[in-house]
């Protein structure tokens, strides 16, 4: 499943994930990366969340670290098909320097899943986004952009499994909002999938700048029923 930002799976059997070994993922300022301050509460002091699958964690993307994964990541025709961040690395550091130069409104981030950096989050609020424009948005809206990087983790369930545990991460860390958001493509039919195998509900079709999208909502109201 692949989820582009408007403005610029499904379930199956689970299979033990296969990677290559990585060197460790330097998330803390041990390592010399401070923590980042943002408008979502400190996605960076968010923690990590114990899955089916693993244990996964967002960590807040760092250029000199990050990019030429993310770019890898980006360059994969079957997500460059809906984010459209395809082509060399100044592509996509142009990307994601807009929301790390920004004033904290949106935070990109590289998901680990048992350690492994496996796909890329954008974690913003939706309420002060363009999208705002485009729903009736409430304070402290949080919205969620999101990629499988790996392709051992497509396909079977991953990206359902992780939706819920980052939705879940959002209602817990930040008390003032009320629901989770995100806007797949319409024809991205295993991101609208997924969304909706993590308890998010179709809201509406709304048309963004370069797609018609699904307005997807996780509401704190209907947490328990889940």
């Amino acid at each position: 499943m692949h989820d582009r930002p408007a403005e610029s799976g499904t379930a199956g059997s689970q299979h033990p994930r296969q990677h290559p070994p990585v060197r460790p993922w330097p998330t803390d300022p041990v390592h010399g990366f401070p923590p980042l301050e943002d408008l979502l509460d400190g996605v960076s002091g968010w923690g990590s969340a114990s899955t089916s699958v693993g244990v996964f964690q967002l960590v807040p993307v760092r250029i000199e670290r990050d990019l030429d994964l993310i770019s890898r990541w980006m360059n994969d025709p079957a997500v460059a098909a809906f984010w459209e961040l395809d082509g060399d690395t100044s592509v996509t550091a142009d990307h994601l320097r807009t929301q790390l130069d920004g004033d904290g409104r949106s935070v990109p981030c590289v998901g680990l899943l048992d350690g492994t950096p496996m796909s890329y989050w954008e974690i913003y609020r939706a309420d002060l986004d363009p999208l705002a424009r485009h729903y009736p948005a409430r304070p402290h809206d949080t919205g969620i952009h999101l990629l499988i990087g790996g392709v051992a983790d497509r396909g079977r369930g991953v990206g359902t499994t992780l939706l819920r545990a980052v939705a879940d991460l959002v209602l817990d860390r930040r008390p003032a909002c009320t629901r989770v958001v995100a806007e797949p493509d319409l024809r991205n039919t295993p991101s609208v999938s997924a969304f909706l195998s993590a308890g998010f509900r179709l809201g509406a079709e709304v048309d963004l700048p370069g797609k018609r999208a699904a307005l997807m909502i996780r509401d704190r109201a209907l947490r328990a029923q889940l």
